[in-house]
């Protein structure tokens, strides 16, 4: 279902596909709330793009790196990517990923991301006790 959920996200209204509690309710706690914007098909053409944009400029560069230097260069990266993105803090605390940043090149770039994003104005905090236990697999 997991898959399947993944695949029609983005394309057609899912219902019933939603993790069920105990009781058959949504469990808000672990899900989070449920939100029409999220079963909406796409407004525009171009929204399907710019979601995926880092996805598409990493594939560009690394087939481009690919063409240049020969297949270890863009398999390198990926795994500094891959080890980058690891590096955590604890679940309930905000991560500026800030090594991913410095390997993408885009530390030194101030976008809306970094001035709107800010965590200290989020409406969504739990339990922190709650998120680690559920982060290791304990619930």
């Amino acid at each position: 279902i997991r898959g399947l959920r993944s695949q029609l996200k983005d394309s057609v209204p899912v219902a019933g596909l939603c993790p069920q509690g105990a009781y058959g309710v949504q469990d808000s706690l672990r899900s989070g709330f449920t939100s029409v914007k999220n079963e909406l098909l796409p407004s525009h053409p171009l929204e399907l793009s710019e979601k995926n944009f880092q996805l598409n400029q990493d594939k560009m560069n690394f087939s481009t790196l690919r063409n240049i230097q020969g297949l270890h260069a863009p398999l390198k990266l990926q795994m500094e990517y891959r080890a980058a993105r690891q590096i955590q803090r604890l679940p309930f605390l905000p991560s500026s990923n800030l090594a991913l940043d410095t390997l993408r090149g885009s530390d030194e770039c101030i976008g809306f991301e970094d001035v709107l994003c800010d965590p200290g104005q989020s409406e969504v905090m739990g339990e922190p006790h709650m998120m680690v236990e559920y982060k290791l697999g304990l619930l």
